[in-house]
């Protein structure tokens, strides 16, 4: 999958005060980016997941902010008092205006039907599959657009069980998800429980048919991670082929429909 390749403008306008702590910059597209960079080789490796996750969640046709690789000039992190590398591009996130971030003070905002249960549903699926341990109850890491009326994914620093390439993929537990939140029990309510196990099987077929797209598309994501990341390809295509085994990803449906029926009658 291409991705862009652009550079800043301009000093970079704000940094964000959360555990990357990104940096918003203005682009050569003319777009603003949130931008994640290199500060260590953690980073990188949690960088690796980023922009694998936001291209796997496009081919599961999520909503995402679409990624760039952003060279930002050296005289441009003027003021940003941390240790980074300048000589590797960074990875961005395009900003979008008209999103409100999914908190315990903004959830009830969401319109609880059954289209955006549905939407949660398959973010939540992407998630078991992905192992990804950084969406649950404390931490969202959604959006909600308010123009068109969904949600929109953010953040896979913490894919493959908060980027671990050392040991196999890991099942999350139920607790884990964004399942095991307020805003998934205020999205089901007034909705009956056997519809809402209905919709969790109409996602199966399009649950195996998102995973053959990413298996067809696995080569082009890792081959445009930039060698400046210094992370072994052989290393990161070992860990992305165990998200095709098929253990794993009839295990991964299994429990999620264990988890999901374990929130829905708690």
């Amino acid at each position: 999958m291409a991705i862009q390749a652009i550079h800043s403008v301009k000093r970079i306008e704000q940094q964000f005060h959360t555990g990357e702590e990104p940096v918003l910059v203005m682009c050569s597209d003319v777009n603003t980016y949130v931008c994640k960079y290199m500060r260590s080789s953690a980073a990188a490796y949690k960088l690796v997941c980023e922009l694998i996750g936001a291209q796997m969640a496009k081919a599961w046709q999520l909503n995402t902010p679409d990624t760039a690789l952003v060279m930002i000039k050296p005289s441009h992190w003027e003021g940003v008092h941390l240790m980074h590398s300048v000589s590797a591009p960074s990875l961005g996130s395009k900003w979008m205006d008209s999103v409100v971030d999914i908190t315990p003070s903004t959830y009830e905002k969401v319109p609880a039907t059954a289209e955006m249960l549905n939407h949660l549903m398959k973010i939540a699926l992407f998630d078991f599959w992905i192992a990804n341990e950084d969406r649950n109850a404390n931490n969202a890491n959604l959006m909600y657009d308010v123009a068109v009326g969904k949600f929109v994914s953010i953040d896979y620093g913490c894919i493959f069980n908060t980027a671990t390439f050392d040991y196999p993929l890991s099942q999350l537990t139920s607790t884990d998800t964004i399942l095991w939140s307020d805003l998934f029990d205020h999205l089901i309510q007034g909705q009956d429980k056997n519809n809402i196990r209905s919709l969790a099987e109409q996602l199966k077929l399009d649950y195996r048919h998102s995973i053959q797209v990413c298996n067809s598309l696995k080569t082009e994501i890792v081959d445009v991670i930039p060698k400046e990341w210094n992370v072994p390809s052989t290393v990161i295509m070992e860990k992305v082929e165990q998200l095709f085994d098929e253990t794993w990803t009839s295990e991964v449906w299994n429990n999620f429909i264990e988890c999901l029926n374990e929130n829905i009658e708690s």
